[in-house]
């Protein structure tokens, strides 16, 4: 959907209610507050220009920023909170576990919602079309790290997982792309091994590669100190494929032993003129170098102002608009459509890297593999 945008320095009308945009947000542990900050950060920058370039037809736009804290059973109170306040639409949510509670809510109230940054392919119980989504699938992101998992030569590969329906979901997506290459994925429950006793599993198993399917900063902290610094695991890969390492907490809490962790990102390799300006401002609201999970805060908020602008803030007919989504985003231009095995509006697909810290220069990332 190409839209016009508001003519700039277009002023507001007083007497025009803001339009509402509900903003579903961890900002408390246990959600990783640094996501939270930075998908909140562009959920904010995005806004502020909308309303800067006349908001949406003259009303301004408006945030109401509701803390999930990583908690399903609050995000769905959430959802029905902004659903009273009369917000047009939802946006938002890191965590995929709460994200699938909002959306399964989102649904039941015909509230239309546009998920910023949580990949678990199954959003939604049945398919919907009150639900959108802009990151990849978890499937398309994690065999895309399978295939890079390959090309490097691991073909033993050992995941350190907690209980979640999300780690579960890339532990079974792994094994069966693995072993559809002679590969072998191999569980070692992080909650009953300590980490010696995970390294000890490790030299037994034979492994060549170590992937974080645990929370950060523990266990994920311990771990890879602990196989950072034994002799017999001197050329393990470690791997984070949910994207631990892309935020500041890592590199403060691990320094060098954090770099060379390859991990899913959801960036080009180059950033377009307007992603370079959005990241440029995004850099200089969060004092650090803006991670992925920011610029898809901005771009949920730059397709729901033009979906806004074409339609209004009506909800039914803002949900039945998604197939029409043609925005040029931060990272590429954004069409929702309905992959097999996904129940809501995808965009198929953002631009996918997998990539490190370098171990020169942790404060740089390498591009490992992309697609």
């Amino acid at each position: 959907m190409n839209t016009p945008v508001s003519r700039p320095g277009a002023e507001h009308r007083p007497e025009e209610p803001a339009v509402r945009i509900g903003a579903l947000v961890p900002l408390s542990p246990p959600g990783w507050v640094e996501a939270g900050r930075h998908l909140l950060a562009g959920l904010e920058l995005a806004v502020g220009e909308v309303n800067d370039a006349g908001g949406i037809d003259g009303r301004p736009l408006e945030l109401v920023v509701r803390d999930t804290a990583a908690d399903p059973r609050k995000a769905e109170a959430a959802v029905d909170e902004l659903a009273g306040l009369g917000v047009a639409a939802l946006a938002g949510e890191y965590h995929s576990v709460v994200a699938r509670a909002a959306a399964a809510r989102a649904d039941a109230l015909g509230v239309p919602f546009l998920c910023s940054s949580a990949v678990l392919d199954g959003l939604t119980e049945e398919p919907t079309d009150w639900v959108a989504r802009l990151p990849p699938a978890q499937s398309h992101g994690w065999r895309l790290y399978g295939d890079f998992l390959l090309g490097a030569g691991h073909r033993r590969v050992a995941v350190a997982t907690q209980p979640s329906v999300y780690w579960a979901a890339g532990t079974g997506i792994l094994r069966d792309h693995l072993s559809a290459h002679g590969g072998t994925v191999t569980e070692l429950d992080a909650n009953a091994l300590d980490p010696a006793a995970l390294c000890d599993e490790l030299v037994a198993q034979g492994a060549t590669a170590l992937l974080l399917l645990v929370g950060f900063p523990e266990p994920a902290v311990s771990i890879v100190k602990a196989v950072r610094h034994d002799e017999r695991l001197a050329g393990i890969l470690i791997g984070a494929p949910a994207g631990q390492p892309e935020f500041a907490d890592w590199a403060a809490a691990l320094g060098d032993d954090g770099a060379a962790v390859p991990f899913l990102r959801y960036l080009p390799e180059r950033l377009g003129p307007l992603g370079a300006r959005v990241g440029a401002a995004l850099r200089e609201r969060l004092g650090e170098a803006p991670s992925f999970v920011a610029f898809e805060g901005y771009d949920a908020v730059l397709v729901l102002a033009g979906l806004l602008r074409g339609h209004g803030p009506d909800r039914a007919r803002i949900a039945a608009s998604w197939p029409q989504v043609a925005v040029e985003g931060t990272r590429g231009r954004i069409r929702f459509s309905r992959a097999p095995g996904i129940g809501v509006w995808q965009w198929t697909w953002p631009p996918t890297q997998v990539v490190d810290r370098d171990p020169t220069r942790p404060d740089r990332f390498r591009v490992l593999h992309a697609g």
